[in-house]
């Protein structure tokens, strides 16, 4: 979108008119302002500039000349001219120092700050432009200046996007927005909204995304501001091609090509198109909409859009089945794109397109020319700190040794991938959810296809250990990615550190293969392998999952045993030699489907054998211990039906048989309301929270709940709820949720469990994979809370020999019963 500095300038120019209007100065001077804004709003830049250039040859005043100046710096900015913007904008700070202190001169100066700020994040010195633009708001605070004070937030909420601080971001345009609320419309107030809309968007909220770009558009066109329309139309497209609601989608792009003046604008929404073409394999509808492309796209302006328009557009043909894919365009789209990067200094654009081009060679193994062009786009990512470019062509790059056979050049680029991604970490979460970016596709692979290439028959003890710390990262990035906020606290633990009687087990699934690491006390890391495929693990696994939450279906040894197989049957001796009593699982993929308790050797489950518990990643266990005998206890839980939800007779015995065992205290019902599970908690310290109440775990942040009488309790309440305990020095040592169960058809569900049990500060979560009979719960509850609260037994030993006892009672054998709750975190 232009820059909407212009705009303020004309406020600015009606001051100066009023000014200079006696001395009969303004007159030529407001008329070339004007059209300059008329050429420069339907997109003629170059006329813009050539407008201005001109005025500058005309007898100014000082404050007239610093006006263009200003408005020649942000034109030559998005030109991609960045040294000679940097040179407009310092002249104009010359003058403005000439000038007498005034309110006019503060204000020219704030803009002329917003200017190089606009230089500087076009430069990729994202922080550099951040900095220069909260100095500009103070100058516009001082002044009053609201108009301008908007512009900026919004400059600044730019550069906290492209550094990743979504939630900041989000946090300063939800303010911002409150203000503007009491304030008629106006542009600025449409353009927040917009950008307000566009955040929810990228953090998976897209109801509300939704919301305030349908508002955003109103505005805009009540206002008559196209460009805006347009913008808010992209947008709402993007949200329903992530909803797969693909003509609906289709629509919006059709309005942009209707509305927008502009051709960059009308492309984006021709290749957004192509994109649900692609996507829906209506190969028939590609031919036209391709030449239309590519006929527009070569009358852009050599500006950075072109160049980012020509990367977009051979991305798309990429994705082309190959009968159907022209390679020469691809070719002709990129090297266009680098000639015209070259041109501007364009580093960032010449980067990205010299790195797509090596991985079109790639895609057609012709490796030479494929390294030497991912080793340029390195380089220049690098001399620019572009660290989203930078990973990208060190994982390439990586990918091109190991088929080469280089498979130790292949693990130095890998390695230097993951690390770049590890410091790229703010910058990934929040943007998973969008069209052009996906975790799944883009970041997960970087870490499983190194542990891949560590993880051979010649592995050393060094590379074992390395891979095990590369699952870890990958386990924390796929939690960033669910919070869409880089905000957990890690810290290196060893197993030394946490049990000499336990033993970590990390299953890693490979595509080929079954990786399985075994952590041991005061011992080396060892790993063995399974000739197993990820599709024939999925497969296994997903029956598995499937039978076990059927009652009604009795499991075959056999599927019961494959997991025991595959990932303990190898080590028993092992952990039998080293006197191993618990087993901490580390779990991968559809593996946190299954309790690990219910894998069975023929004769045993698993949890008749071994204290089991489940760590989302060893780095976020608590190592803290403390004896949980005669602990304070919260109990809350609804029996009734509510917001839709079946009613729970089994939570009323649950709660009484704890309360009558524990000194509790009970909300129920209708006294289990948000405010008032609040006002309890502030009140009074409790080590241990038990929810009695329907909730679901998904892959969604916003799909993951826990049920009140009169509410919704996320993620994130249930964070702010637990941690406003200001009299409660140390974390809930244990969080209990009794009747939730994980989303049907969710294979990732388990996210959402992970994420409530690292996220609200609770060192140890048990909850339910699915939803359990009341009356097998109540039970199972009943006997934990003996054995964690009268006999002081640890959290795993408690939950282990409560599910023991269940399943030896004949009614309660079926894993369905006794096998769906599990202990993450810290099991001491």
């Amino acid at each position: 979108m232009k820059n909407i500095l212009l705009f303020s300038l004309v406020f600015i120019l009606t001051i100066v008119t009023n000014l200079a209007s006696s001395q009969e100065m303004c007159n030529s001077f407001n008329t070339c302002l004007e059209l300059a804004q008329t050429n420069y709003e339907s997109g003629q830049i170059n006329t813009a500039k050539s407008v201005l250039e001109n005025t500058l040859t005309q007898e100014l005043s000082t404050v007239e000349r610093t006006i263009i100046l200003i408005n020649l710096g942000l034109i030559e900015q998005e030109m991609g001219n960045f040294s000679q913007a940097e040179r407009l904008i310092k002249q104009a700070k010359q003058l403005i120092n000439s000038l007498e202190d005034s309110e006019h001169k503060s204000q020219l100066l704030a803009q002329s700050l917003d200017v190089q700020g606009q230089i500087e994040i076009s430069s990729d010195n994202v922080e550099q432009a951040l900095t220069t633009w909260k100095e500009a708001a103070k100058i516009y605070q001082n002044i009053n200046n609201l108009t301008g004070l908007v512009n900026n937030q919004i400059y600044q909420i730019q550069a906290l996007k492209s550094l990743g601080l979504y939630a900041q971001a989000y946090q300063n345009l939800n303010s911002l927005v409150q203000e503007l609320s009491n304030y008629p419309d106006s542009p600025e107030k449409a353009k927040a909204l917009h950008s307000l809309g566009d955040i929810l968007r990228r953090i998976g909220l897209y109801e509300q995304s939704e919301a305030k770009l349908q508002e955003s558009l109103a505005m805009a066109q009540k206002l008559s501001l196209p460009e805006l329309e347009s913008l808010n139309l992209l947008s709402l497209g993007k949200i329903n091609t992530i909803l797969e609601n693909y003509p609906q989608a289709l629509a919006y792009y059709q309005q942009v090509l209707e509305l927008s003046p502009l051709l960059e604008l009308q492309l984006q929404a021709q290749l957004n198109k192509l994109n649900l073409v692609i996507r829906q394999q209506e190969w028939e509808k590609t031919p036209n909409l391709i030449e239309d492309i590519e006929r527009k796209i070569t009358q852009l302006p050599k500006q950075p859009v072109s160049v980012d328009l020509r990367i977009n557009f051979a991305e798309q043909l990429m994705q082309m089945k190959p009968e159907l894919k022209d390679t020469n365009l691809i070719i002709a789209q990129l090297t266009t794109g680098i000639e015209i990067a070259r041109a501007i200094a364009y580093i960032r654009g010449e980067a990205e397109a010299t790195g797509k081009l090596g991985s079109l060679y790639e895609q057609y193994q012709q490796l030479t020319p494929a390294q030497t062009l991912t080793e340029k786009a390195l380089l220049l990512s690098q001399s620019i700190n572009a660290l989203d470019l930078t990973y990208r062509w060190q994982w390439q790059l990586g990918r091109i040794l190991a088929q080469q056979g280089k498979r130790d050049q292949s693990i130095i680029a890998y390695t230097q991938a993951v690390n770049t991604l590890k410091t790229l970490r703010q910058d990934l979460v929040a943007v998973s959810s969008e069209i052009e970016f996906s975790f799944r596709e883009e970041v997960e692979p970087v870490y499983r296809e190194l542990v891949d290439i560590l993880l051979q028959p010649e592995a050393s003890q060094q590379q074992i250990k390395q891979a095990r710390e590369v699952i870890e990262a990958l386990q924390l990035a796929e939690l960033d990615n669910f919070f869409r906020d880089a905000c957990l606290d890690t810290q290196s633990v060893q197993i030394d550190q946490l049990d000499t009687t336990a033993g970590v087990i990390y299953p890693i699934i490979l595509a080929e293969r079954l990786a399985v690491i075994l952590a041991i006390p005061n011992q080396p890391l060892s790993y063995h392998d399974v000739d197993v495929s990820q599709t024939e693990i999925e497969k296994e696994l997903n029956w598995l999952s499937a039978v076990l939450q059927n009652p009604k279906r009795q499991p075959r040894s056999q599927l019961l045993s494959q997991p025991y197989d595959w990932l303990i049957k190898p080590i028993e001796d092992k952990l039998t030699a080293n006197g191993i009593t618990t087993l901490v699982f580390v779990l991968d993929g559809d593996f946190r489907n299954i309790p690990p308790g219910v894998f069975f050797d023929g004769e045993q489950y698993l949890i008749e054998k071994y204290n089991i518990a489940i760590a989302p990643s060893l780095q976020l266990v608590n190592v803290q211990t403390s004896t949980l005998k005669n602990s304070p206890l919260l109990l809350a839980g609804l029996t009734e039906a509510r917001q839709g939800f079946s009613e729970l007779p089994g939570v009323q015995r649950e709660i009484n048989t704890i309360r009558d065992s524990t000194t509790a205290d009970v909300l129920l019902n209708a006294d289990f309301t948000k405010s008032q599970f609040e006002q309890l908690i502030q009140e009074s310290p409790y080590d241990i929270v038990h929810l009695a109440t329907h909730g679901k775990f998904s892959s969604r942040l916003e799909d993951t709940f826990i049920l009140t009488w009169d509410d919704r309790i996320g993620i994130q309440d249930l964070t702010t709820l637990l941690d406003s305990d200001q009299k409660q020095l140390a974390p809930v040592e244990l969080l209990v949720l009794s009747a939730c169960q994980t989303a049907l058809g969710d294979q990732r569900a388990t996210l959402g469990l992970a994420g409530i049990a690292v996220r609200v500060g609770a060192r140890s979560t048990i909850a339910s994979l699915w939803e359990v009979g009341d009356e097998s719960t109540s039970v199972l509850m009943q006997d934990f809370y003996n054995q964690l609260i009268n006999q002081g037994n640890s959290k795993g030993k408690s939950l282990r020999n409560a599910q023991i006892n269940l399943l030896q009672q004949q009614q309660y054998q079926h894993p369905y019963y006794w096998s769906a709750f599990i202990l993450l975190g810290n099991w001491m």
